[in-house]
């Protein structure tokens, strides 16, 4: 229990409960603290608020704590000299900007453009695809050691933001060393990952925030403004380095919105309120937002020739890398010539068919939409039943607005097809669209009607072009529109995108423009499309991003099948499921087990989990008339600590049980910084009001110790060695098959 203002127990109605001052009142109800209540102002000697914050004593004791986070990251980092994990993809990105070959990946491209940097510093030459062992030629131990790099910087701002939240020196140290001593943070950060950037980011933007708040008092000054930009470049950062560092940006967005809603509410002038409101959306919103596309627009001018990720945009930037084969081909569209259609709405691909049937319906041959190159995405476009027509030896005809025309499958010389006797499978609004017929047969159910929508180059002239002229194709006899909205077909279709005929006539909508893609034809010249495409970069930076959202959402687990490296978040705070880092666990191999120090992460839990019942208890406390504060300072520091470590763990954590991808426990890593920090802050506040002195001083040593010793303990989990549960699957796998 605590103790009332007086130093009495609440445990008797007999004692009078100490009464509420307007300060405490103040305190509570001022969650962001600005204005700054008038005693704390006025009082240059409280310990909550410093007005020089770096003393000659912090170089020293975070240069120690760097020394030591950097011998627990990089103690023998080059030991496996194999590709560990998933340095098999973000080592071959990195790659890729070596060779400027474009890729997809689901990750925005900060932290993999650092791992390309490192790569270039190494002297790699980007021909090793970072599979098996890593050749003689590749450095891949200044490559580990140059991500270990962020990493170690995690200590000394672990240090600095809880100096920034006013915290004992001594509690600075030890929350340092709770993240020096995680093995869970320590073998993420000794291979070539993007979670130890995402991590020095997500840190650095809570080390800015804490340094903005402790300047609040201090508004418009250079230091004040030092930190908002500083929080924002950190925001720009993380954000840029994985979508999860969205999380960081929220948990910003959340304080600052309650520190302008507190600042009207304690009348400040309204002119005052709109200069901090536009320092802050300068500082925390354009400011991240010019990084994140400045990240992007430095990503498409590295990534200039054509690569593995040319799919995922449209004709228009394929057409403009390097090597395309779009960038040269016949422009004109003639009858005769050979298509590939494109739809125009992100995520459904080309129009596409193979020989397998609908397994209901017509059961006529399937018409799809897929993502990939593939000799299926053929069609030959002709004059309708009737019109005869010697494509290889009569004068050239060009395709024009209005035509009537059919698309001929190439592969099974099927016809695009349409009718009004069956509903699409899955979009049941619309009609079936089929492969079906010969080429001579006179079925008006074939025909369709080019409708051009936009043209891009500078030829005008109602002709039908590659890549440039984006076009609707109509049903002749239904009027439907040829219909590509990205929904998925089941295991019968290969789970490839469903293609339709909508009644609807939603004109502008993507799912209904195709563009010509890939254009074949002997008798038609080709040219070079790179001058007459348009490429616009905040066009191709949204498609980007789609296309990125879009990939991670079908990230999704596979509940039938068992997976030992994927675990659920239910799972990551208790530490039931630790992860193999490796595909083969066999004998005799350099094994890596991400695991953390159970002890961290336990206490830790246990310090957020009751920290609401924390707060209920300090509620109905006040509410009783009881004042368990020496100050209300005191009050004031203890919210400004909590909202910002406990609020962090809480938006880095639970967001991720409404995410249907695939998740991992390294996932945690990110709320795990924010939680060891709590735990030393809950730490310094029990030791300090329950024991205080000397023997407040001996209890958080005793923490260091243990942390220090299981550490040590779970050291060898490199080679397999421990467990403490039998969920740990270290020595054998008991949930394989």
């Amino acid at each position: 229990m605590g103790k009332s203002k007086n130093g009495g127990s609440d445990a008797s109605d007999k004692q009078q409960p100490a009464p509420l001052t307007s300060d405490s009142k103040t305190a509570d109800r001022s969650f962001a603290a600005y204005p700054v209540p008038s005693k704390l102002a006025a009082s240059s000697s409280t310990p909550y608020q410093r007005n020089s914050w770096l003393t000659s004593v912090d170089g020293p004791a975070m240069a120690v704590l760097t020394v030591l986070c950097a011998v627990t990251r990089l103690y023998q980092i080059g030991k496996r000299a194999t590709v560990t994990w998933d340095e098999s993809h973000f080592g071959k990105f990195g790659a890729y900007y070596l060779n400027r070959t474009f890729y997809h990946d689901v990750h925005p491209p900060l932290a993999k453009m650092l791992i390309g940097f490192s790569e270039f510093l190494a002297g790699h030459n980007g021909t090793f695809n970072f599979k098996g062992d890593y050749p003689s030629y590749v450095n891949y131990k200044f490559m580990r050691m140059f991500t270990a790099m962020f990493g170690i910087g995690l200590a000394p701002l672990a240090y600095l933001t809880c100096l920034q939240l006013n915290m004992s020196r001594k509690m600075c140290t030890l929350a340092a060393l709770f993240v020096i001593l995680d093995n869970g943070l320590c073998v993420m950060s000794r291979f070539i990952l993007l979670d130890e950037p995402l991590l020095f980011f997500t840190a650095a933007s809570l080390c800015s925030i804490a340094g903005f708040q402790n300047s609040r008092h201090k508004a418009f000054s250079c230091a004040w403004w030092r930190w908002l930009l500083l929080t924002g470049a950190s925001l720009g950062c993380v954000s840029s380095s994985k979508w999860v560092g969205f999380l960081a940006v929220a948990l910003v967005g959340l304080y600052t919105i309650e520190e302008l809603f507190n600042m009207y509410t304690e009348f400040v002038p309204v002119k005052t309120v709109a200069k901090h409101f536009i320092a802050r959306v300068v500082g925390l919103i354009a400011v991240p937002l010019v990084i994140y596309l400045a990240c992007f627009k430095i990503h498409f001018t590295v990534l200039n020739k054509t690569g593995p990720g040319d799919a995922t945009m449209p004709p228009a930037f394929q057409a403009r890398l390097r090597g395309s084969p779009l960038s040269s081909q016949p422009f004109e569209i003639m009858y005769g010539s050979e298509l590939n259609l494109r739809s125009m709405h992100p995520g459904s691909g080309l129009l596409h068919s193979h020989p397998h049937k609908y397994p209901e319906g017509s059961q006529q041959q399937q018409i799809t939409c897929y993502g990939h190159k593939d000799s299926n995405n053929n069609f030959v476009l002709v004059k309708p039943a009737g019109q005869e027509f010697n494509y290889t030896a009569e004068p050239l005809v060009a395709v024009r607005d209005g035509d009537i025309v059919r698309l001929q499958h190439k592969q099974t010389k099927a016809m695009l097809h349409s009718h009004r006797a069956h509903k699409a499978p899955i979009t049941t609004r619309d009609f079936e669209v089929t492969a079906y017929g010969k080429p001579q047969w006179k079925d008006p159910n074939n025909d369709w009607r080019i409708e051009i929508v936009k043209e891009e180059s500078t030829v005008q002239d109602k002709n039908l072009h590659t890549i440039t002229t984006q076009f609707r194709l109509r049903h002749a006899k239904i009027g439907c529109l040829l219909t590509a909205a990205a929904v998925k077909l089941p295991s019968w279709g290969f789970r490839q995108t469903e293609v339709s005929c909508s009644p609807a006539n939603n004109l502008n909508a993507p799912a209904s423009l195709w563009v010509v893609e890939k254009h074949i034809n002997k008798r038609v010249p080709s040219v070079d499309m790179r001058p007459r495409v348009r490429s616009s970069f905040l066009r191709d930076f949204v498609r980007l991003n789609i296309e990125m959202a879009r990939s991670n959402n079908a990230l999704v687990p596979d509940h039938d099948k068992y997976n030992h490296l994927e675990s659920g978040p239910i799972t990551w705070p208790f530490l039931v499921y630790p992860m193999r880092m490796l595909g083969s666990w066999k004998k005799g191999d350099i094994k890596y087990y991400e695991i953390g120090n159970p002890v961290l992460w336990w206490s830790s839990t246990l310090a957020c989990l009751l920290f609401p019942l924390q707060l209920a208890y300090y509620a109905a406390r006040r509410m009783r008339g009881c004042s368990d504060w020496a100050s209300p300072e005191e009050e004031l520091h203890f919210w400004n600590v909590s909202k910002l470590l406990w609020g962090g763990w809480a938006l880095h954590y639970l967001p991720f049980f409404l995410m249907g991808r695939v998740t991992y426990i390294h996932h945690y890593l990110p709320a795990l910084y924010f939680a060891l920090l709590f735990l030393a802050f809950q730490i310094d506040q029990f030791s300090k009001r329950w024991f205080g002195g000397k023997l407040a001083t001996g209890i958080q040593f005793v923490w260091a110790l243990v942390a220090v010793s299981v550490f040590y303990w779970f050291a060898p989990l490199t080679f397999g060695i421990y467990r403490w549960l039998p969920t740990w699957n270290i020595y054998k796998d008991p949930f394989a098959l």
